[in-house]
């Protein structure tokens, strides 16, 4: 096809030559016809639109003889041209629908990828507001494509299709301040700018439009041989990075018309990695089983393949037998679901497994559920493999059943009357998450209409890499001081009170702050506070001066400066060092103030 083009090119620019030569005016050459588009190739074409369309802005748009030009001459040019395929391209030159546009364009689409330039990827001419420079862009739609999408195409088109140095590959264009303008930039993959003193001859500017066109042919290839192995094999296992995957699954979670803040899902991914035990509290319809379901099914975890399983807990529950499966009075061992999911899991240790235990304190945890925690703090390394001790007798089921690394534990929680408190076995052994924040208010997530597909993420990004803090410090040793240190600290205060923290909750607040350096998510402060919140603050209740000292020492330490009692009375924690905690505890204190007694579970 590269062939072909080239030869064509040369032809028609043997034909057009005459309008390049020096030794005739350009204005004059425009006025010998200006109503037959044969006069005009893309050097004068251009040059026209930039010399006449500010000017043009102050006149009526209907009738408009510019406007003509740019959606009806200018595309008969690019369809003249020989590397323009009819059949395969459609040409839009735009101006604006009833008032003049900022920044009008030129686009080329191939008619299999996008027949608007509202969604898929084409490429465009883009000229700038102020009338001064035109890019030749490899871009995408803006109107119907998302947020995220937008970046996602955009670095694989950077990342997959090599390019000359002619191509600029960043994020500098210019075409000026309006939304609009500011829009088309973010949207644009790779580029060639020209200044309106320094369009290039007609022969350049066909070069680089054929240039262009073979990056954009090369991706549209790209993607269909992605297209034609999705269809092939759609259980195929894929690796993500950290950013990738959390990119994903908020797309997903959004594409499916529902919001979470993207600090709430890292912080969710970070909690599953650190430890596969988490629970989820919060006020009844904020969506707590919804995070876990559509974020297990963006990575292809769904109950139809039995990776994705919720298991309702009984008021009744009284031990493991509940959870794991009991021996009837015929003798023979009969197993609840978790004991499936742990078999299937082992069976396919490249696939995670999600297991909801939805309103677990309905019964009381320590009861049904201490068996299990206490196989979950066996694991170890063992040939390179995370292994733990049986979590039954294999006397009882006839084989050894463990808990493998791709399981992972997630309970809802809520806390009133009809429901028992945690004690501090469990929350040691937990990440506690709050969502009692709704904003019913924001509906930007609802504009997003792209579907988004799930995709059979590989175990390995949410697998634990440290089970104790040794291997930890080898590789974060600053890291692991300043968070013992920041501790220290901490439990200088709590010592009164009885709720200092130990080393098992040192260690897994150490290995949570280590892989949010590894994938670069949070900033320190950041994650260190989630820690402060989820590990520390939900061991703390009392009702006496001692406990209301503590709160108040912590509120001092969140804040980074002296307690104000005055200041109390605002809720205003946003310059705090650590904010999440700082609010928590001031709702804390406010409620030991009108209670005389507090608690995390407000």
């Amino acid at each position: 096809m590269a062939k072909k083009r080239t030869h064509n090119v040369i032809m028609w620019l043997e034909n057009t030559k005459l309008i390049n030569e020096d030794w005739i005016p350009l204005d004059r050459y425009i006025h010998m016809n200006t109503k037959n588009y044969m006069t005009y190739n893309l050097h004068t074409g251009f040059l026209r639109i930039m010399r006449e369309y500010t000017k043009a802005r102050s006149e009526a748009l209907a009738s408009n003889e510019l406007a003509r030009f740019v959606r009806n001459d200018m595309k008969q040019i690019f369809l003249n041209l020989p590397c323009i395929d009819s059949n395969e391209y459609n040409i839009t030159g735009s101006v604006g629908q009833g008032n003049w546009a900022a920044v009008p364009w030129i686009a080329i689409m191939h008619k299999n990828i996008t027949t608007s330039t509202q969604r898929g990827y084409y490429i465009v001419y883009l000229f700038s507001e102020d009338m001064k420079r035109v890019y030749l862009t490899l871009a995408q739609g803006v109107t119907e494509t998302s947020k995220e999408e937008l970046i996602r195409i955009k670095q694989e088109i950077r990342q997959h299709i090599k390019m000359s140095n002619n191509v600029k590959k960043d994020d500098d264009i210019f075409l000026g301040n309006s939304s609009k303008a500011v829009g088309y930039a973010n949207s644009t993959a790779a580029y060639i700018p020209y200044e309106l003193d320094k369009i290039p001859s007609e022969e350049e500017l066909v070069h680089d439009l054929e240039e262009m066109l073979s990056y954009y042919e090369q991706y549209i290839v790209l993607k269909e041989k992605e297209m034609k192995g999705e269809m092939e094999d759609k259980n195929t296992i894929i690796d993500m990075n950290q950013c990738t995957m959390i990119e994903h699954v908020s797309s997903y979670i959004r594409s499916k018309g529902f919001y979470y803040d993207d600090k709430e899902l890292i912080n969710f991914y970070l909690s599953l990695k650190t430890k596969p035990f988490v629970i989820l509290s919060g006020i009844s319809g904020t969506g707590k089983t919804k995070i876990i379901h559509w974020y297990a099914e963006s990575l292809g975890a769904t109950e139809e393949n039995g990776q994705f399983t919720l298991i309702p807990v009984r008021p009744d529950w009284s031990d493991s037998s509940d959870l794991l499966g009991y021996v009837n009075i015929q003798g023979e061992f009969q197993s609840r679901p978790l004991i499936n999911v742990l078999k299937n899991a082992t069976e396919n240790p490249d696939k995670p497994y999600f297991v909801v235990l939805d309103e677990m304190n309905l019964a009381r945890v320590e009861y049904y559920f201490s068996d299990f925690l206490s196989v979950i703090e066996s694991r170890r390394w063992e040939n390179g493999k995370i292994i733990t001790s049986s979590v039954i007798s294999e006397s009882i089921v006839g084989e050894r059943i463990t808990i493998p690394a791709n399981v992972y534990i997630i309970g809802t929680i809520n806390m009133d009357e009809t429901t028992h408190p945690l004690s501090k076995k469990v929350l040691d052994r937990a990440n506690t998450l709050e969502f009692n924040e709704v904003k019913l208010d924001f509906f930007d997530f609802l504009k997003d209409q792209g579907e988004v597909e799930p995709k059979n993420v590989s175990n390995r990004i949410l697998t634990a890499e440290y089970l104790h803090l040794k291997g930890c410090f080898i590789e974060h040793e600053e890291l692991v001081k300043t968070v013992s240190n920041s501790l220290i600290e901490i439990n200088t205060i709590l010592e009164p009170i009885g709720a200092q923290v130990g080393y098992r909750v040192r260690d897994e607040i150490c290995f949570y702050v280590a892989y949010n350096k590894q994938g670069d998510l949070l900033e320190f402060d950041e994650a260190l506070d989630y820690q402060i919140c989820q590990k520390i603050l939900p061991r703390i209740a009392g009702s006496d001066g001692r406990t209301e000292e503590a709160l108040k020492k912590l509120y001092a330490l969140c804040c980074n400066q002296e307690f104000d009692r005055d200041e109390i009375s605002s809720e205003d924690v946003s310059q705090a060092k650590y904010v999440r905690s700082a609010k928590k505890l001031h709702q804390m204190l406010r409620r030991f103030e009108y209670d005389g007694f507090t608690s995390f579970w407000v």
